[in-house]
């Protein structure tokens, strides 16, 4: 729910700048290992936002999957899971980079002017 709050207000000092436009819909990225659980932030929204201007708009959730650079190799691959990362070129268990899917941000607004 906090998460969803901080968006929220993100998005309320931006609607501030488009005054007598409507949200229609915001999109967030969610990494894998963001650690925020998709279908409950869209909850969040939805209960944070009745009874405001912002009551009926949309948060759309895309996942962000996990992808690394192999830590021997440099071979840069989307592991399947979330705990064992073996590498597909040289079989390395530990010691990759994280490239992408740890982040949670906001990727888009949608507004009605």
């Amino acid at each position: 729910m906090s998460i969803a709050q901080s968006i929220l207000a993100i998005i309320e000092e931006e609607m501030e700048k488009q005054p007598g436009a409507s949200l229609k819909k915001v999109v967030v990225g969610n990494g894998a290992l963001a650690g925020v659980v998709s279908d409950a932030l869209t909850f969040g929204w939805e209960a944070i936002t009745v009874g405001t201007n912002l009551e009926g708009s949309v948060l759309e959730v895309n996942e962000i999957p996990i992808k690394v650079r192999c830590g021997e190799c440099k071979h840069e691959f989307l592991p399947e899971d979330k705990l064992y990362m073996a590498c597909p070129e040289c079989g390395l268990e530990i010691g990759h980079e994280v490239l992408q899917g740890k982040e949670l941000q906001i990727e888009s607004i949608e507004i009605d002017d």
